[in-house]
């Protein structure tokens, strides 16, 4: 039998527990009690904070997307344009997304999911990219390397972008045809957005 343990890591290891579930059986075959087991903390840990498998795996989905954009944001380079900064992320952070087992998981067996955050509401994730895309681009502003506008609407305008291209870019390649390959894509997507965001 798996001992309990109880310290700080509780959550971290909850939510490694939660992946490596989802990874194995996707999150329709993922239970509370697997969860507890994998992690090696009693079920009522689970329950005083996740009431549900989805609203773990919805904190499981914020930690994984909101560390992939933030590692594949370059360092301030000084001198540098904070718009070569952002857009490097960004499309950096589409290959890192786009090559994440459990996003494949999810897009390959449970793909409702994610419908939520495209048709009808924000999620933890998206709130938290926003901040971050937000405050790359007052920066651009500052050094005026971006195009002046209300950043609100700028950066909901890039992450509505950048969300297409993330979900949907395996439904417009055409792996027999170079000129349509994934890197294809991200190279217009890198003129795309260096082209609406200049000044």
């Amino acid at each position: 039998m798996t001992p309990i343990r109880h310290n700080h890591s509780d959550g971290e290891a909850v939510l490694d527990a939660a992946r490596d579930c989802v990874l194995a059986v996707g999150v329709r075959r993922t239970t509370l009690t697997d969860v507890a087991r994998r992690a090696g903390v009693s079920r009522m840990t689970l329950y005083r904070r996740w009431p549900d498998v989805r609203t773990l795996v919805g904190d499981v989905m914020t930690r994984e997307w909101v560390g992939l954009a933030v590692a594949a944001m370059p360092e301030r380079v000084p001198g540098a344009p904070a718009r070569t900064r952002l857009v490097d992320g960004l499309v950096a952070g589409i290959e890192a997304f786009r090559a994440h087992p459990l996003f494949h998981k999810i897009l390959d067996v449970d793909p409702e999911l994610l419908l939520p955050y495209v048709l009808d509401r924000r999620g933890a994730s998206q709130d938290a990219l926003l901040g971050l895309i937000t405050g790359a681009l007052k920066e651009g502003h500052a050094d005026g390397s971006v195009r002046t506008a209300h950043p609100d609407l700028q950066a909901r305008s890039v992450l509505l972008v950048v969300q297409s291209f993330t979900l949907s870019l395996r439904t417009m390649t055409d792996a027999s045809d170079p000129a349509l390959d994934e890197a294809a894509f991200l190279g217009e997507l890198r003129t795309l957005l260096e082209r609406t965001l200049t000044p």
